[in-house]
């Protein structure tokens, strides 16, 4: 799929914030004449997730096509469609898409939008349609009904949550319990009476906690996660370090951000195959090429564990006599992240991993990592709705 451009990115923005997940496809100009599409790993994850459809089980041939059901919704109208979902009898089979109508509805190279609600599927052309106008039309269009019956609300637990939250900033700085990267996280949790943990479960009641300090450029953290090592080359962190490690003081390390968009000065970049649902990370040394992979199914599962609801909590960093303290300000709340988002927002490089390797002076290695970060103000185009709540009174 081509870069999305920036207009694109903005209505996908609005769509996320709404509740609406969406699954991203790009028809092309021979694929239109043919009324053929790929069905690509991200769209064949979604519909298998949506229990839609599970490519996987089916079989060749045209007696084995799937009809589902599908509308395509323009501005003022939805026009009535069916989905077809086959794999052909030539080649591999490999797993096609259509849309009846879509020849009149799509323009080569369109980025659209497949959505799945009460078991129909919709698509909504992201490139030509003007999704803010129609989501704040005073009459009643076809996409606000649709976003109207997506959206959800919940609020009881993070209602409680935030309470204490705001009686904890009410007592204006507190003295970090440690100097460390970690403190803030460290300091609140044990304000809040929460037993400190390696657990990956989430911090309050099924709610995640994730404070920081409010600067502005610093990327937020989502989860840790190995990789697969037995699918890898390398088997261990230690061989990762061997290869692309650095001396930095008496340290031996590797801390480094790799993204997919470019590669970073070991080398190092990460790569997609959802044909076969992987993150790969490439090394451009020859003797080396890709050396350790994670399966999209993992990091999709370790996403919807981790942030099914998540408060992030800005603090500011204050130096009180010499030690540091923590004024907690406002609150981030978001809600079940749109998976199929994070595999485009690894492509575009808005979610990149961060390496944190070293070697004691004993020889063990260690890794704090490889931790999944986003940029600085994307949270909306992965979690839908996000709520901000200020914390000072």
């Amino acid at each position: 799929m081509r870069q999305l451009k920036k207009n694109e990115l903005e209505k996908i923005k609005l769509l996320t914030e709404n509740s609406v997940e969406l699954t991203l496809i790009e028809p092309t100009k021979t694929g239109l004449g043919k009324s053929i599409m790929d069905a690509t790993g991200s769209v064949r994850t979604y519909l298998k997730s949506k229990s839609i459809h599970n490519f996987e089980a089916q079989k060749q041939g045209p007696d084995k096509k799937v009809l589902v059901d599908s509308y395509l919704v323009e501005g003022a109208k939805i026009i009535p469609s069916v989905a077809s979902l086959y794999r052909p009898v030539t080649k591999k089979g490999d797993p096609r898409i259509w849309f009846k109508g879509l020849g009149n509805y799509s323009e080569p190279n369109d980025i659209l939008g497949i959505t799945e609600f009460d078991g129909e599927l919709y698509v909504l052309n992201i490139t030509r349609l003007d999704i803010e106008v129609l989501l704040n039309q005073k009459i009643l269009n076809p996409l606000q009904e649709l976003v109207t019956s997506i959206r959800k609300e919940s609020n009881e637990v993070a209602n409680e949550l935030l309470k204490l939250l705001s009686k904890i900033a009410s007592k204006g700085p507190v003295p970090a319990m440690l100097k460390a990267d970690t403190a803030i996280g460290r300091t609140l949790e044990t304000l809040l009476g929460i037993d400190i943990n390696s657990s990956k479960k989430p911090d309050y009641k099924g709610i995640e906690l994730k404070s920081y300090r409010d600067k502005r450029g610093n990327r937020k953290n989502l989860f840790a996660q190995v990789p697969d090592w037995k699918a890898s080359k390398f088997k261990s962190s230690a061989e990762i370090l061997n290869a692309f490690g650095y001396n930095r003081g008496d340290d031996f390390k590797l801390y480094c951000t790799v993204s997919s968009l470019v590669r970073n000065s070991q080398g190092l970049r990460l790569k997609m195959n959802t044909e076969i649902n992987q993150l790969i990370e490439n090394s451009d040394k020859s003797a080396i090429g890709d050396f350790v992979v994670w399966g999209l199914e993992t990091l999709h599962n370790r996403l919807l564990e981790k942030h099914n609801e998540t408060f992030w909590i800005a603090a500011d960093s204050i130096s009180i006599e010499g030690k540091e303290h923590f004024q907690f300000k406002k609150v981030e709340h978001t809600k079940k992240p749109i998976v199929s988002q994070f595999d485009i927002l690894l492509e575009q490089g808005i979610i990149t991993l961060d390496h944190l390797i070293k070697r004691k002076s004993n020889g063990s290695v260690v890794e704090k990592g490889p931790i999944f970060k986003i940029k600085p103000n994307a949270l909306d185009l992965l979690f839908p709705p996000s709520q901000i709540y200020s914390l000072m009174k």
